[in-house]
Formats: C-alpha cells, sequence, structure tokens
C-alpha cells in the first residue's frame, strides 16, 4: 500500500514538471511581432525573455537590436513545423543541459525544410541542434561558446543528429565543444566553415554519403575527426596550427581525401579528453581505414606526416606532398605498402635521390620506414641528431648495404616538383564564405 502511495506520488510530480514545463513554453506569437507580409515576421529591437515555441510554417526576421535570450534554462526557439525560416536574430543565454539537449535553436523530429540563416548565437550549451530532420539549412550564422566553461561540458556549435540532406555552410563557429557534429545522417553537406579554438573541428561519428568542402580549422584540438563512416568526400579542406591531430581517420572506408592543406600541427594538451590519446602533432592518422582515396593534399611542418596503424591497408596514397614534417611516415604493420600508382608517387621534402633522366621522377624508391626509424622510435633522444650527417650516412649505408630489410612504406616513384604548388599560392580565406 505505502509502495503504491509513492510511486503515485513520484508519478504525480513528474506529471506536475512535465506539465510545468510544457507551461512554460510559450508560441511565438506572444512576442510583439510586426507582420512583414504573408506568414513573415519582424520582432522589433528589444530583449525578449523565455522559452519560445514555433508550431507553423513562417518566416522570422529580427530588427537590429532584437535579442531573444531564455535566462540560462531550456531552448531559445524549439521548432516543430516545416519550412520555418529564422534570420538576422541575436540568440543569447540559453540552458546548458547538454543531456536535455539544450539549445539556442532546437529544430525538432520531422521540421524539415528549415533554414537557420545569419544568426548571432553565444552559450553554453548547443548553438543549433537538428534532430531527426530532412533538408534543413544552417548558412552564414556566428556561434560562440563559453570559454569559462570547460570544454567537454559545453555544446556542440552545430550538431545534427539523424539528419538527410543539410546544408551547413558559411558560419563561424568558436569556442564550443565541436564546431560541426555529425551523428547517424547521411548526405549532407559541410562546407566553407571557418572553425576555431574547441576540440574537434568537424566530427563524424556514423554517417555516410557526406561532403566536407572548402572548410577552415584552427587551433583544435582535432581539426577533422572522421570516425565510423564511409563514402565521405573530403576536398579543399584547411588545417591551421591544430594540435595533435589535423585530420584523423577512425575506422573510415570508401572515402576520398583530395586537395586537402594541413599546415604546423604540434603535440598539445588534450584538455584533460580521454578520446584524444596520442597525438604527437599528426597530420593525418589513419586507424583501421581501408579502401580510400588520399590523393593530391599537402601535409606540411608537423611532428608527425601520416602514421598508418592497425590494418589500414588498401588505400591509395599518391600524389601528396609530404613537406619538411619531423618525421615524415610512421606505419605499424607487417606487410610493405606501395604508394604509387602508374609510375607515379608523392613528394617528400627529404628524399636522398636523384633524377637522372629528368622525367620529374626520383631514380631510387623512398623508404621511409627504414631500421633507421625504427631505432629512433625504440630510442626518442637519437632524434636530436635526426638531420645530422651521421644518421643521413647511415640511412645511404642501410640502403646500399641492405642486411635486413622490414616491412614498411615504400614509393617506388617519388615526386621531385611538388604537385601541390597551387596550394602554397593561394591565400586562404579569413572569414567563412556564406
Amino acid at each position: 500500500m505505502l509502495r503504491s502511495q509513492a510511486v503515485n506520488g513520484v508519478l504525480s510530480a513528474l506529471l506536475f514538471f512535465a506539465g510545468t514545463a510544457l507551461a512554460d513554453l510559450r508560441p511565438i506569437t506572444d512576442l510583439p511581432l510586426i507582420a512583414a507580409g504573408d506568414s513573415h515576421w519582424t520582432l522589433p529591437a528589444g530583449e525578449y525573455i523565455g522559452n519560445f515555441r514555433i508550431d507553423q510554417s513562417l518566416r522570422l526576421q529580427c530588427a537590429p537590436g532584437a535579442v531573444l535570450s531564455s535566462a540560462g534554462r531550456g531552448n531559445v526557439l524549439s521548432i516543430s513545423a516545416n519550412d520555418v525560416v529564422i534570420e538576422n536574430c541575436d540568440l543569447r543565454d540559453w540552458g546548458q543541459d547538454l543531456t536535455e539537449m539544450n539549445s539556442a535553436i532546437f529544430i525538432g523530429r520531422g521540421a524539415d525544410g528549415v533554414i537557420v540563416r545569419n544568426n548571432r548565437l553565444r552559450g553554453a550549451g548547443f548553438g543549433v541542434w537538428a534532430d531527426r530532420t530532412e533538408n534543413v539549412q544552417i548558412i552564414g550564422n556566428q556561434v560562440q561558446g563559453d570559454p569559462t566553461v570547460r570544454s567537454q561540458d559545453r555544446g556542440n556549435g552545430i550538431h545534427l543528429f539523424n539528419a538527410r540532406g543539410a546544408l551547413v555552410a558559411g558560419n563561424h563557429i568558436r569556442e564550443t565543444r565541436d564546431g560541426v557534429y555529425i551523428d547517424t545522417s547521411n548526405g549532407n553537406r559541410i562546407e566553407h566553415n571557418l572553425i576555431e579554438d574547441l576540440r574537434y573541428g568537424i566530427h563524424y561519428m556514423f554517417a555516410n554519403d557526406n561532403q566536407v568542402i572548402g572548410n577552415i580549422t584552427r587551433r583544435t584540438r582535432t581539426g577533422y575527426a572522421l570516425m565510423q563512416s564511409r563514402k565521405l568526400t573530403v576536398i579543399g579542406n584547411r588545417s591551421e596550427h591544430d594540435r595533435n591531430y589535423g585530420i584523423l581517420m577512425n575506422y573510415i572506408t570508401y572515402s576520398t581525401l583530395k586537395d586537402n592543406f594541413v599546415t604546423d600541427v604540434q603535440a598539445g594538451d588534450t584538455g584533460g579528453d580521454s578520446m584524444i590519446q596520442g597525438g604527437e602533432g599528426k597530420a593525418v592518422f589513419i586507424y583501421n581505414s581501408l579502401f580510400n582515396d588520399i590523393a593530391h593534399n599537402h601535409f606540411e611542418h608537423s611532428n608527425l606526416g601520416i602514421h598508418l596503424t592497425a590494418g589500414s591497408e588498401n588505400n591509395r596514397i599518391v600524389d601528396n606532398a609530404f613537406v619538411a614534417n619531423e618525421q615524415q611516415v610512421k606505419y605499424v604493420a607487417v606487410r610493405t605498402q606501395e604508394w604509387s600508382e602508374n609510375g607515379r608517387g608523392n613528394y617528400w621534402s627529404d628524399y636522398l635521390g636523384w633524377d637522372r633522366n629528368d622525367d620529374g621522377l626520383g631514380d631510387v624508391p623512398y623508404e621511409p620506414n627504414d631500421n633507421v626509424d625504427r631505432l629512433l622510435w625504440m630510442y626518442p633522444q637519437v632524434r636530436l641528431l635526426m638531420n645530422s650527417p651521421s644518421i643521413e650516412l647511415l640511412r645511404w649505408v642501410q640502403r646500399a648495404f641492405p642486411v635486413m630489410k622490414s616491412p614498411g612504406v615504400q614509393d617506388s616513384y617519388p615526386l621531385m616538383q611538388l604537385p601541390t604548388e597551387t596550394m602554397l599560392k593561394k591565400e586562404p580565406a579569413q572569414e567563412p564564405l556564406s
């Protein structure tokens, strides 16, 4: 009897709080909207506090000086209707309960065709969350996280869950947890975003047939974290001064990485994040990833150019440039991999061979994982002598008189000239394209 009363009491309390939460969600029509056309409304200047719902198709445009806030609780805007447009609005100080997915703009299940354009978002929770929607467009927004909150406890700038056909383009995202997080979402485009000072710039989990085009990450703890996905098209992106990893591929298959530029990746503080381990400043890290096309990328000035491990085989790695990395390649496996195709390999800034017939190809193969490299892995203090004449002599002697050849990477046709010269001449964009 007492137990039944206790259960009924708990259920009554839950229903009461749920009803209170629903009652607190006010319709957007409670605001002093000014009609600007058919289903087109303008919000005049002023500060408006509350949790507002949009359950009908409309276009909401904010006048200069209009600020929406939820005073640190819940979502500012919760959208449940199709074909809603939110533009030129300033949203601040929403909730930061990540379990409840507190967001500045929460696009709920079935709210298809929503457009979020040219808004300014500043808060500790999620910026825009799109949940089980299709054909959402998130374009030209500025999303600013709260740097006083530990990065793991902030929301992501833009979060797609089970979304299809989304376009995320021209946004500037700073100091959130991850810039753009794509989870179980297929057929989306992430283009021309500028992402700075956070954990993962663009983060894929279980997402297929996606395009990542022309984005820039700066000073993140991993620029592009591509995980458990297939058929990704990653073209023309830049990673500048990121830490630990520029591009991280974890269980990636049948994907294309082309025309990407990664520079100055250094080992750095992981911020206490257990998901980032053994960074070592790798321009590209390939873990248990197969059947990928990695071509015409530029990896430079990093602690480590490329690291392959855990069965990462049958990848096409051709026409790339590895320039002035402290260590060009780290390969942990039992079989030699050939990194050339149809008589063309990659460019290596530390290649010591020659081109006697002037055909643009080195006359001797480039083998970065020789026994000298293994010596350096076993005894890191030897790195102090890495570019010394003694080490170079030891490499030459090993090539001339190989006693025991260990499995590793071989580029039989190393390029004598940079294949990525146009990337060096191209000025990186300072702001995202909108």
